[in-house]
């Protein structure tokens, strides 16, 4: 068989999943999550995120089973993933927080990721009711949609930074980071050092209101691309184009996201890692 018959019995099948995706009138989604059960306690992103990370959950323990040293299909499959996430989170966060650190942005990823990609999948925002007044309300939203869903992510990640910096730096560290002066004493002039000194502490101010930001500005930024996709997509009744395009950036985001928590750990606890390697290296010769 062709290439253009298959594409032409392949072309029956898009006109009728294309409706499916899209929400109807190509108006987008609304930037609200909806309350669905319990009277608005429980929203459809909650209701979702619950779900799909029980899923989830579910789908990993089944793939790697009980661990062997001989791993099947799905234990390699894992493994494979939490090897490249290793080689890529260590460096940043330095081996001392390491341990501590990489359970969080293992599951960060792939929580983030696989939610920002259910908003790819077919009746995603279109499965739901019409209330009494013609308005249709969802079952199904990702979680990463939702504003609240990514500022919760983002304390959650704010959080663990909090705990991880002050048990493995402490505060005296983070301290010194913030406002002490790194300039060398030995190599600065005299009548430059306390000029520095008060440069340095202007900069740790501003450095504390950065760092107190850091949760609005993570959500913000995982939000505004993931809502923004959606409504990309519904307006375009999910062009294949850029469909596609929305897997890239569902990966790019949930990249950015771990990144930027991993280099805020390692930004404080990193500090020692090359020193210590030195230090090692020098006792061996």
């Amino acid at each position: 068989m062709s290439r253009v018959t298959k594409l032409l019995q392949f072309l029956p099948l898009l006109a009728i999943a294309v409706p499916a995706f899209a929400a109807g009138d190509g108006a987008g989604v609304s930037p609200r999550a909806e309350a669905v059960f319990f009277e608005g306690l429980i929203t459809n992103s909650i209701f979702t995120g619950w779900v799909f990370g029980a899923i989830v959950l579910v789908l990993l323990i089944k793939m790697v089973g009980k661990p062997s040293i001989r791993p099947t299909k799905g234990q390699a499959l894992i493994e494979a993933l939490l090897t490249a996430l290793r080689e890529l989170f260590e460096p940043i966060v330095g081996k001392k927080a390491f341990p501590a650190a990489f359970p969080l942005l293992a599951t960060l990823f792939i929580f983030i990721l696989l939610n920002n990609w259910m908003g790819l999948i077919p009746g995603v925002g279109t499965i739901g009711w019409h209330g009494a007044d013609g308005h249709f309300t969802p079952l199904i939203r990702p979680f990463t949609s939702d504003f609240n869903g990514t500022i919760a992510l983002a304390l959650i990640s704010f959080g663990a930074w909090l705990i991880i910096v002050f048990k493995f730096a402490g505060p005296k560290i983070l301290f010194l980071d913030l406002f002490g002066n790194k300039a060398e004493k030995s190599e600065t002039p005299g009548w430059l050092y306390p000029i520095l000194t008060l440069v340095f502490l202007v900069v740790g101010c501003i450095e504390v209101f950065s760092i107190i930001i850091r949760p609005f500005t993570l959500s913000v930024r995982l939000f505004g691309n993931v809502f923004g996709g959606e409504n990309l997509l519904h307006g375009t009744y999910f062009v294949f184009v850029f469909y596609f395009m929305e897997m890239l950036v569902g990966l790019i985001q949930a990249t950015v996201f771990t990144l930027l928590s991993a280099v805020y750990i390692g930004l404080i606890c990193n500090h020692g890692d090359d020193h210590d390697h030195e230090e090692g290296a020098a006792e061996a010769h």
